[in-house]
Formats: C-alpha cells, sequence, structure tokens
C-alpha cells in the first residue's frame, strides 16, 4: 500500500467515525450548528497536523501535547458546556488515535475501539438506564405558598403555570420586602424539551410584578 493510499484511507476512516459521532449522535439532540462546525473543523485539522508531524518524525510525545492544548481550550467570549467540552474532547483525541493506521497490523484494535466509542457514546445519549433530572430557577411571586403546610399547593401552582411535572421544589433566598421568593424546580429532563437549557436560560420570572420586583 502506498504512503498517499494509506493516507487517504486512514484519514476517510477518521472523518466518518467523526461524522458519525456527530450527525447521527450528537446532533439530533441538540441541531446546534455551532459545536458541529467546531468538532468536525477540530478533528479534520488535528489530523492532519498529527499525521504531518509523525511523517517528519518529529515525536509522539509532542502529538499528545498538542492534543492536550485542543481538548483544554475554552473560547473566551463563549464558554462551552461540560456535555459539548466531552465531545470536544472525543472529536480531539480521535484523530491523535487514528492517526497510528498507517500500519496494518493495528486496523482491527482501532475499529475495535472506535466503534466502542460510538456505542457508548450513542448509549449514553439515549439515556437507557439513567433518569436525569432538569432544573430552573424561578422567582415566584406567591410568597403565601412556601409555607410547609401549602407546599401542595405551591407544588400544583407551579406546575399549572409550567406545565411540567415537577418532582421537587428547593425554596432559596425569600425577599419579603418585595413578597419574592428564589425557587429551584427539579423535573424529569424529558418532560422540559421545550424548555431551553443553559444558564443563560436558567431564569423562570413567574409574573410581571415578580420581575419589576426583581429589578427594583
Amino acid at each position: 500500500m502506498s504512503d498517499l493510499l494509506a493516507f487517504l484511507l486512514s484519514f476517510g476512516f477518521n472523518l466518518l467515525v467523526a461524522l458519525v459521532l456527530v450527525r447521527f449522535i450528537y446532533y439530533p439532540s441538540t441541531h446546534d450548528k455551532r459545536y458541529v462546525f467546531t468538532f468536525l473543523a477540530f478533528n479534520t485539522v488535528i489530523y492532519f497536523v498529527l499525521s504531518f508531524m509523525t511523517s517528519v518524525s518529529i515525536g509522539v510525545g509532542v502529538g499528545f501535547g498538542l492534543f492536550a492544548i485542543f481538548s483544554i481550550l475554552r473560547y473566551r467570549t463563549d464558554p462551552i458546556p461540560v456535555r459539548e467540552m466531552t465531545y470536544l474532547f472525543i472529536i480531539a483525541a480521535l484523530p491523535v488515535m487514528n492517526s497510528a493506521a498507517g500500519t496494518d497490523s493495528v486496523w482491527p484494535q482501532l475499529i475495535a475501539a472506535n466503534a466502542a466509542i460510538l456505542l457508548i457514546m450513542w448509549v449514553l445519549e439515549k439515556e437507557w438506564g439513567f433518569q436525569y433530572e432538569a432544573s430552573k430557577r424561578v422567582i415566584y411571586e406567591k410568597i403565601e405558598l412556601i409555607q410547609p403546610e401549602r407546599r401542595a399547593e405551591m407544588m400544583a401552582d407551579l406546575e399549572q403555570r409550567t406545565g411540567l411535572k415537577i418532582k421537587r421544589v428547593e425554596i432559596g433566598k425569600v425577599d419579603f420586602l418585595h413578597d419574592t421568593a428564589d425557587l429551584r424546580i427539579h423535573y424529569h429532563n424529558g418532560a422540559g424539551e421545550h424548555w431551553s437549557s443553559g444558564e443563560d436560560n436558567d431564569l423562570v420570572v413567574m409574573s410581571r410584578e415578580a420581575r419589576d420586583r426583581l429589578e427594583s
């Protein structure tokens, strides 16, 4: 097998695994264009860099150093959530691993390792065997319902207004001056698929009066 053919075959295999991971495992659950672009660009560039580094005998240690730099990279203007950082770590690791495909002897191990990664990530995304919770911070204006004996009324009111089946409520800061309470509601993650996730979308203000009190 010529060097060019081995290089193209190795690159195609690495890109195929990355496409399956991003397009068929990550993308269906997020539909986030920004990270699709980042993952595939990182994967391609790191693979080419590592391939050329090994071809000129710079050494695998330098390649792992480059991989470490990329894997901890954080964009200062838009911090990457933990879940996306995990995918970025895997996407950065794939070309480091698959760049060793220049020799025929390692192909069975590489295929098995890539298949295991895809299978594990797919199972984790499907949440098989797991029951995840999501939470939202709520600025609640019906402060009279935070009393322990009226907890059921508060839960019913929150469920009616949010449309979520709430599992539990944590009461944080209580502001008697503005008649608001800072709550955190917890619900089954699948029940809130129409709710945006992330720190920027974490706050829910239950009424205009509560918003005005919060801003005052």
